[in-house]
């Protein structure tokens, strides 16, 4: 009978063990890619830039673990810890990314607190150029400590000490609705931020999102919409078609305009390589980038990608984006030999050729 009990207890916490077991998961990412990049100053020469390099990058490279066990019958606790790392060691350490402790409920659906990315991520799924140096829709200003880079409309981010809510999905009903709220800590709850999405695919091929922001990606306010379409769902043709179009009002002080952008985008799968591939182009067009009146921008990607695995994917990319009127600061020394930065208007063009390996674990 003690013997009885000893094997029962042992498989018993063996099963607990795991279904408590994390899993572990990552990307390493490296790309090399041929960047020239130029910033024309319009009042003073001195404060152009020009970079034309061979870089060798890491994308979106991660580490991390996450899980779920049962609470009750109809809960689970669910957690994530999400690093990111540089494959390429241009930094140390690690940066957190998705990190969050949370529940899901039949009946109530997902709650997650910690580090989320906003729910205007929630209706990208248009982005097609997602891939190495593109992977991303950009920065919408010039920054005088980074590098040059694509200029297009604001972009979704991770927002700390945030608090997400995922309705539960009902039978029959196409919808997905998430909620969020995070708190501005550092600034005495003054600008706390909130933000909605909701999107809409019934599996026919066809889906459309809206997502609204507000004081979380930017100091002001985001309303974002998506549509995409599978024509292959309906003839002969394995092609997706995406469009996104945003709007971002910012409470800058004094004046400003609204900033608007839209994507055009494109997916082709090809049927006669041994192994599945994928080609793809996007269009990004923004006007009055950051707010500012004239500054706008074009960009435009072409690119595809070769599944060796699931898991292991080669990718290559060309694109180019130009943007008229941003404005940056550039280094300069006064008349008392000082180092100063000026504040500075002009032209930026960038232009990458890329390819490079992606491995998920």
């Amino acid at each position: 009978m003690k013997k009885l009990f000893l094997a029962t207890a042992i498989a018993a916490l063996s099963v607990s063990a795991a279904n408590a077991a994390p899993t572990v998961y990552g990307k390493a990412f490296v790309t090399a890619d041929y960047v020239n990049a130029e910033f024309d100053a319009n009042n003073n020469s001195k404060y152009d830039r020009d970079e034309d390099t061979l870089e060798i990058n890491s994308n979106s490279s991660r580490i991390g673990i996450k899980g779920s066990e049962a609470m009750t019958a109809n809960t689970d606790v669910i957690y994530r810890l999400e690093y990111g790392t540089r494959v390429d060691g241009d930094s140390d350490g690690f940066k957190n990314r998705d990190t969050y402790l949370g529940f899901v409920n039949k009946q109530f659906g997902e709650v997650r607190a910690g580090k989320n990315q906003s729910t205007l991520d929630y209706v990208n799924n248009v982005i097609t150029a997602d891939s190495g140096y593109w992977d991303n829709l950009g920065g919408n200003k010039l920054e005088s400590n980074k590098e040059q880079g694509g200029l297009n409309m604001a972009d979704s981010g991770r927002i700390a000490s945030s608090i997400i809510w995922k309705a539960p999905k009902y039978n029959g009903l196409p919808l997905a609705l998430a909620l969020m709220y995070s708190s501005d800590e550092d600034n005495g709850n003054s600008d706390d931020g909130f933000g909605a999405s909701l999107m809409f695919d019934q599996g026919t091929g066809f889906t459309a999102g809206v997502a609204y922001d507000k004081d979380q990606n930017i100091d002001g306010d985001i309303i974002r919409g998506t549509a995409t379409v599978d024509l292959g769902k309906y003839i002969a043709a394995p092609v997706t078609l995406g469009a996104l179009y945003q709007v971002a009002d910012f409470d800058y002080e004094g004046d400003s305009e609204k900033e608007k952008g839209f994507i055009l985008s494109a997916a082709m799968g090809l049927t006669n390589f041994a192994r599945p591939a994928t080609i793809y182009t996007q269009y990004n067009n923004t006007t009055n980038l950051d707010g500012v009146d004239n500054a706008d921008s074009d960009q435009i990607v072409v690119g595809g990608k070769y599944f060796f695995k699931d898991n292991i994917i080669m990718h290559a990319y060309a694109g180019m984006n130009s943007a008229e009127n941003v404005s940056t600061k550039a280094a300069d020394i006064d008349v008392d030999g000082k180092d100063v930065m000026r504040a500075t208007t002009g032209d930026a063009d960038v232009f990458v050729v890329g390819t490079g390996l992606e491995y998920l674990f």
